[in-house]
């Protein structure tokens, strides 16, 4: 028997699994990398707020002097207690940069790590490069829990 009878019937069968094997594993890095991309350049639409109020938190889970990010539709908003028991709501992107604010009880201000801006608990901008105050929301409660709406609205 020759050599090229041996190899012949199994060697295209052999050589057919390696390419599809390889084309698979090439068509799979490229999406894995092209969807990303793909994502970056057509998000997902987020939905906005159908309602103007939204469910914030309960009485008990704040302690005095603290404060708590929640969403306020697509976008991030800060519930705070102040030391002498009163809310405070306010939306947590900064004005500079739209980055997320938090509030500091060392310092009883808001603040944006991002260029070290400072807010009062009500939102006006003391110091950093913040150009205008935080957009402020009404707070109100409803028994034991704690309802949020955007100023003006009532």
């Amino acid at each position: 028997m020759s050599e090229q009878s041996l190899n012949a019937p199994g060697q295209p069968k052999r050589r057919l699994f390696v390419e599809i094997f390889l084309g698979a594993g090439v068509a799979a890095s490229l999406a894995s990398f092209l969807y990303p991309v793909l994502r970056y350049i057509f998000p997902p639409e987020t939905a906005e707020a159908t309602s103007d109020t939204v469910l914030a938190g309960r009485v008990g889970d704040l302690k005095p002097n603290t404060g708590k990010i929640f969403r306020f539709g697509s976008r991030p908003a800060l519930l705070i207690l102040t030391p002498d028991g009163q809310y405070s709501a306010i939306s947590a992107v900064c004005t500079h940069l739209n980055c997320t604010v938090q509030y500091r009880s060392d310092l009883r201000s808001v603040w944006c790590a991002c260029h070290n801006g400072m807010y009062t608990p009500d939102g006006r901008n003391i110091s950093g490069p913040p150009p205008r105050p935080l957009d402020k929301y009404d707070v109100f409660l409803k028994g034991e829990e704690i309802y949020v709406r955007r100023q003006g609205n009532a």
